[in-house]
């Protein structure tokens, strides 16, 4: 059994490779070609323990998750992912969950990048510059070559410090920008990110910021959060979803079908996409926004562990238990 924490990861797969399981996690959820329930929240407060199994085409997975929103000390996320051998149920690998899930939710955002931002954009905003903020913005930069990137984060005084660490992984000739208000971070850009788990919009109630954008977002993963404003829905021309089960799961899902902003009929399964090969200039940006919202699923851990396990076996990385 091999352990693998976020330093042998890194030396296994890049960021386009964890896209490419991203990719083929939703060819293997179109296809039905898995087995996996609607993950267990058990709420405490504000935390929560979840409970992610999933059997693929390939592998057995389970990742534990606790989430703590409110830690100042240590990471808000803490996690392990279990690898099982298909075929006999031994255990094949143990890896780091939180890097390991930073990472393909980054990826995830990565896939709807390459699949649905306009050929040529320039602009990306991120709202919350937090561990999830970070590999967006790292997926989105590996699929676009962005000139400006705009950030806002609720506390500014730590956009600086993020930066910082971001900056030797992106093209230097991209420009950074701190922003004091959502408002100026999201008018010029193409693309907006929002990576919160906020129970109310982070976005501006702007019907006309939004036109000919594509917005992803990947924050809210209960009920009781929603990132996005009513004016997002009402300026939607398309709408996909990671999963089925984001319908149950989101605020920024079941909100507004609740309240009739956005019809259920509208809100597509972004696996149509990949296996239909829809190209973003099939999408009628210019007749309003396209957006994208994941609340991850179990599948998409066991694609890229398995990947990165069967990379990890090749070079001979990785610790031996």
């Amino acid at each position: 059994m091999k352990y693998l924490n976020e330093t042998d990861i890194w030396k296994c797969v890049t960021m386009t490779d964890v896209i490419d399981s991203i990719d083929e996690a939703y060819w293997q959820y179109e296809e039905g070609n898995f087995k996996m329930p609607t993950r267990s929240q058990i709420p405490d407060g504000d935390n929560t323990l979840i409970l992610m199994p999933c059997i693929s085409s390939a592998s057995i997975g389970t990742k534990l998750v606790t989430s703590f929103p409110h830690n100042q000390t240590h990471p808000t996320l803490h996690s392990l992912v279990i690898l099982n051998d298909k075929d006999n149920g031994s255990i094949q690998a143990m890896m780091d969950g939180a890097f390991l899930t930073g990472l393909r939710t980054g990826a995830i955002g990565g896939s709807a990048v390459r699949h649905l931002a306009k050929p040529v954009v320039k602009t990306l905003a991120v709202v919350g510059t937090g561990v999830q903020g970070y590999y967006q913005t790292l997926a989105a930069c590996s699929e676009r070559d962005f000139t400006d990137i705009y950030f806002y984060n609720r506390s500014l005084h730590k956009v600086p410090d993020f930066i910082e660490q971001l900056r030797p992984h992106l093209n230097p000739e991209t420009r950074l920008h701190i922003c004091s208000t959502v408002e100026n971070a999201v008018r010029d850009s193409d693309v907006i990110i929002t990576a919160t788990t906020s129970k109310t919009p982070v976005l501006p109630e702007d019907e006309s910021l939004y036109y000919g954008k594509l917005v992803i977002g990947v924050g809210s993963f209960q009920p009781a959060m929603q990132e996005f404003p009513n004016s997002l829905f009402r300026s939607a021309q398309a709408y996909y979803i990671d999963s089925h089960d984001a319908k149950k799961e989101s605020g920024d899902v079941i909100n507004p079908i609740k309240h009739g902003t956005i019809h259920e009929s509208q809100i597509q399964n972004f696996s149509a996409v990949i296996k239909n090969g829809i190209q973003s200039n099939q999408l009628n940006y210019e007749e309003g926004s396209v957006i994208f919202k994941s609340t991850g699923m179990a599948l998409f851990d066991v694609v890229c562990a398995s990947d990165i396990y069967e990379r990890a076996k090749e070079l001979n990385v990785g610790t031996e238990l």
